[in-house]
């Protein structure tokens, strides 16, 4: 499965090391709202910060997609995506921005496919007007108008297979005065994945409905794939920098219970809304499915750092298992062992 998004009426932002490039290249509209065009990048990247301060009007193009590609080492799935990855792109608007989706499904698509954005003030979040077939394309807009990070994600019958396939992402509505400056951001979404063979049977693997309708998922991953957030795919930071994560839970069933171990969360953004009090000093964040949330923490110690669902059997087990590597000095003042003889035994961790 491609792993970066491909669409050639868009602007791509690649993400490197954690930066960003431009999000949106603008385009005049005389008379009107500026217009722009929502730059989309593959997930962990997230398009950068809006420096606008008046609404604008967004075009999102998204592609929907049926493609086969690696679930886990030795496994592979048919995933259905936005954009040829999973979780779909994330997508960054402001608050007042009025916002043009556009949904084509690929020809090559065998199934009708839609989408509901959940930051969306409308019937079906947008679903009741996107259910196109292969080959065909939908458009729809709608007015910005409650900031937070919102799940999108398929609405097609029969739903929880459209979403168990893959086909979930993310939109952040930023308020209008924004959000506080961060060193980082990263896009991290969990998802479950229902199999006919026992976790990490081999080959291609099919959608087992049953073991979906009894919510007993073989993997439990984030962003797609067993393993995307370890080794090279770890997300990266330095001592003394701020991270900022999007968290969201595709589902379709379970309640992500999100951690990271050696970690504190300075500021959580409960279930992602803005304008009340922030969360602190939080150990563990609950994520229902179909929600969000927003974690910040600053990194002083060296080291790797696992990112987990804390209902600990599935990472340990299926999957929900991430890591974030941070490089710099030593804080002794901090952090240090006192046993070095065992300090390098291999723990759970």
């Amino acid at each position: 499965m491609r792993r970066m998004l491909v669409v050639t009426t868009m602007v791509v932002v690649a993400l490197a090391g954690g930066t960003v490039a431009a999000q949106m290249q603008r385009r005049g509209e005389p008379g009107g709202l500026p217009e722009v065009t929502a730059g989309l990048v593959a997930p962990p990247g997230v398009p950068p910060a809006i420096t606008r301060t008046a609404p604008a009007r967004v075009l999102v193009s998204l592609e929907t997609t049926e493609e086969k590609g690696v679930l886990a080492d030795g496994v592979e799935y048919t995933f259905w995506t936005f954009g040829g990855s999973v979780p779909g792109p994330m997508l960054r608007v402001r608050e007042g921005d009025t916002v043009q989706i556009r949904l084509t499904n690929a020809e090559t698509s065998h199934n009708t496919h839609s989408i509901d954005l959940h930051a969306v003030t409308g019937p079906g979040g947008g679903a009741t007007v996107t259910q196109v077939m292969p080959g065909e394309r939908s458009d729809f807009e709608w007015k910005a108008i409650n900031p937070g990070l919102y799940v999108y994600h398929c609405a097609t019958p029969h739903v929880p297979i459209h979403i168990a396939n893959g086909m979930y992402g993310m939109i952040l509505v930023e308020p209008a005065k924004g959000l506080p400056p961060v060193d980082r951001e990263y896009y991290v979404m969990q998802g479950e994945f229902y199999t006919k063979g026992r976790t990490m049977a081999g080959g291609l693997q099919a959608f087992d409905p049953d073991k979906a309708r009894d919510e007993r998922p073989e993997y439990v991953l984030f962003n797609g794939r067993m393993g995307a957030l370890l080794g090279d795919g770890a997300l990266k930071a330095k001592t003394g920098e701020t991270v900022r994560l999007f968290v969201g839970n595709g589902g379709p069933n379970l309640i992500s219970s999100f951690h990271v171990i050696g970690e504190i969360f300075d500021r959580v953004y409960s279930e992602a809304s803005m304008g009340g009090e922030l969360k602190r000093n939080v150990q563990t964040t609950l994520i229902p499915a179909g929600g969000a949330a927003i974690a910040e923490f600053k990194v002083d110690v060296p080291g790797r750092f696992l990112l987990v669902d804390h209902s600990i059997s599935r990472a340990m087990d299926k999957g929900a298992l991430g890591s974030i590597v941070v490089a710099g000095d030593a804080r002794p003042d901090l952090f240090k062992a006192l046993t070095p003889e065992i300090a390098n035994r291999h723990s759970g961790h």
